[in-house]
């Protein structure tokens, strides 16, 4: 009787994303990293809350807006406090919205690197043949599953458009289009390894 091996991969970007911006010491576009520092100024009532960039070859500075004229009693004193101390999860968070850099900037540069921690759930008392992967996103990622998959499993993106088309890897509703999407919050895959020669190597990758 086969077994299904159910593993939880927690997945962590490494590299924040960075806006790209006409630098006016550099006279051209350049990447801006986090400094990993907010700036708070308080006029009056009113806060306004900046994210610290700095230009990746001459350091100039720019700021992210967090709040803008924002009354003082609309922010949480643990997030304002927070804000001064310049908290690492804080400013990592903040870091990471890319959504909310397009906004401003428009035009942002990504990186598909990730740190994925593997944890075994549960017990399989049978010889594991099938695996159960489900992800869970720190937050969002540009890297595509089929590379994320390809790396950790130490298997082609070949190889898997092939077991794909086998029907022995399965993305649930997400269908096969997935595997050249980016990796997603709450995604859940199978895969049937009954007739791999290397199945217990590919366990192994993936956690198990």
């Amino acid at each position: 009787m086969s077994g299904i091996l159910r593993i939880h991969w927690a997945i962590a970007p490494k590299t924040a994303p960075r806006p790209l911006i006409n630098c006016n010491r550099c006279g051209t576009v350049k990447a801006y990293c986090s400094s990993g520092k907010f700036r708070v100024n308080a006029n009056g009532k009113r806060i306004d809350v900046w994210l610290i960039y700095r230009c990746t070859d001459c350091n100039n500075s720019w700021n992210f807006d967090i709040f803008e004229r924002c009354n003082r009693r609309d922010i949480e004193p643990a997030l304002l406090q927070a804000l001064e101390n310049n908290d690492p999860a804080l400013s990592r968070r903040h870091a990471f919205d890319v959504v909310a850099l397009r906004s401003r900037v428009g035009h942002v540069e990504e990186f598909p690197d990730v740190a994925v921690h593997k944890r075994r759930l549960g017990d399989t008392r049978e010889a594991a043949t099938v695996l159960e992967l489900q992800l869970g996103l720190e937050m969002p990622t540009s890297l595509r599953l089929d590379r994320l998959l390809a790396g950790e499993l130490g298997i082609s993106r070949s190889r898997l458009q092939a077991l794909e088309e086998k029907r022995l890897l399965i993305l649930g509703r997400d269908g096969a289009k997935a595997l050249r999407k980016p990796a997603r919050e709450g995604m859940t895959i199978h895969i049937d390894l009954s007739g791999e020669v290397d199945r217990q190597t590919i366990i192994a990758a993936a956690g198990g």
